[in-house]
């Protein structure tokens, strides 16, 4: 008997690939999925499913913040670009995780556990309970404020609260302030799992912007582009699937 999925991420195209990945399984059927986490809570409080495949973080609500507002317990699988260490200590015998992107053989035995889970209906674990957990120790307390950039034998500390963007190019990680750029030892992926969800925002796969920076969104050559408040008017491009999310995170 297949296990009833439900798929909630803000990425469509992670909803589409986890989609895909489930499906070549062959253990599960995939009864819906949104990028939407309140269309999730709505649905979730409707209908009954084996588990829920989540991302932590989103606009609106994180993963987190919905499972505590869920009136029932459900299985998850966190899908999250958080650190995975921390996350470990929560999937040793409750909710698992993985990490994106997702590996076909990280998702099995994620699916293993799962349908443990479900055969032994009297043993399932209060995750709503371990959602707050998790929430506390992954919250404020654990994002970044500052970031350090290495050059040789010295090294520059940056208040991430100056950083204007991040930029990810020549297979580094470059983040800006003032404008000039440092290298930090960090992915984009690695950051948008660190730094505050409600000010910093993956507008591109090479981009992460300050929203305190933002000044002006306008029409470019190949979609939406963002102008900075900064001293050289710097000009990002949003990639199309990326828009909706920014202008949520600016209130417009």
């Amino acid at each position: 008997m297949s296990l009833r999925a439900y798929l909630v991420d803000d990425e469509r195209l992670a909803v589409q690939r986890l989609t895909r990945l489930l499906g070549d399984t062959g253990r599960v059927e995939v009864v819906g999925s949104t990028t939407d986490p309140e269309a999730a809570l709505a649905f979730l409080r409707k209908h009954s499913v084996d588990v829920v495949f989540l991302d932590v973080q989103m606009p609106v609500l994180t993963g987190f913040e919905l499972l505590d507002r869920l009136d029932r317990d459900v299985l998850v699988v966190f899908t999250t670009a958080y650190d995975r260490y921390a996350l470990e200590a929560f999937a040793v015998n409750t909710v698992d995780y993985l990490v994106k992107p997702v590996e076909p053989e990280r998702l099995a035995r994620a699916l293993d556990k799962i349908e443990r889970f479900a055969q032994a209906r009297d043993a399932r674990p209060d995750v709503r309970a371990l959602a707050r957990e998790l929430a506390a120790q992954l919250g404020p307390a654990r994002r970044l404020e500052r970031v350090a950039s290495r050059v040789g034998e010295r090294t520059t500390v940056l208040d991430v609260a100056r950083v204007t963007h991040f930029v990810s190019k020549d297979k580094l990680t470059f983040a800006v302030a003032g404008g000039r750029e440092h290298v930090v030892d960090y992915t984009l992926t690695e950051l948008e799992g660190r730094l505050d969800p409600r000010r910093f925002v993956r507008i591109h796969r090479a981009t992460l912007v300050n929203t305190a920076f933002v000044q002006e969104l306008f029409p470019g050559v190949d979609g939406l582009t963002v102008r900075l408040k900064d001293d050289q008017r710097t000009e990002l491009g949003v990639a199309r699937d990326r828009v909706r999310e920014l202008k949520t995170r600016l209130g417009i």
